[in-house]
C-alpha cells in the first residue's frame, strides 16, 4: 500500500492502527527516497497527529491481534452509525468493551501474528461484530462520567515524538 493512500485511510477513520503504523515505517526507512507527494502524505499525517484529528494504539514487543480486529470492526461499525447519527461514539470504550469478552490472541512474531488474524477471521469474526455492536449499544446507554481522564495522552504524545522525529530526519538541511 503507498503511503498516500495509508494516509487518505488514516484521516478517513481518524485512527493510526498498529499495522499502519508499522507500514508508514517502512517508508521511513527508504526516506532517502520518497518523492515530495509521498513526503507531502507524511507532513500531513504529522499535521493530523498534532491536531488530535488521529488517534493511535502504542506499539509493543507483542501484540494482541483481537485489538485490531475488534479496533477495525469498532472503526467500521462506529462510522456507519455516526454517519446516521450526529452523536460521537468513542472508539475506546467500545474496543475495550468487546475485548473484555473476546479471547486474546497474542503472537510476538509477524508469522504468528498472520496466523491468528486468519483464525479469527474464520472462527471469530461473527462473535467480534456481535460483541462491538453491544459495545456500542451499551455506550449511547451509559451515564456521563464526570472527570473521565482517558489513556490515550500519553500514547499520542510518544506517536508524535516518533513521527517529529522522522521528519526532521527527512527535512533537507
Amino acid at each position: 500500500m503507498s503511503i498516500q493512500k495509508i494516509v487518505e485511510n488514516v484521516l478517513k477513520d481518524g485512527y493510526l492502527t498498529p499495522t499502519m503504523e508499522q507500514e508508514v515505517g517502512h517508508f521511513y526507512k527508504s526516506a532517502s527516497d520518497l518523492s515530495t507527494e509521498e513526503y507531502m502524505a507524511i507532513d500531513r499525517l504529522m499535521g493530523a497527529l498534532l491536531a488530535g484529528e488521529v488517534k493511535t494504539v502504542a506499539r509493543k514487543q507483542f501484540i494482541n491481534v483481537m485489538e485490531e480486529l475488534v479496533l477495525s470492526e469498532a472503526i467500521n461499525q462506529v462510522t456507519r452509525q455516526e454517519s446516521k447519527e450526529s452523536g460521537c461514539l468513542d472508539i475506546g470504550d467500545i474496543a475495550a468493551y468487546a475485548l473484555n469478552r473476546l479471547p486474546p490472541l497474542y503472537a510476538t512474531t509477524h508469522e504468528g501474528a498472520d496466523y491468528q488474524r486468519q483464525r479469527a477471521q474464520k472462527e471469530l469474526q461473527t462473535l467480534i461484530a456481535q460483541q462491538v455492536a453491544e459495545g456500542i449499544q451499551r455506550y449511547v446507554e451509559r451515564p456521563t462520567i464526570p472527570n473521565r481522564r482517558p489513556l490515550e495522552q500519553e500514547q499520542r504524545s510518544h506517536i508524535l515524538q516518533n513521527m517529529t522525529d522522522m521528519l526532521k530526519s527527512l527535512a533537507p538541511d
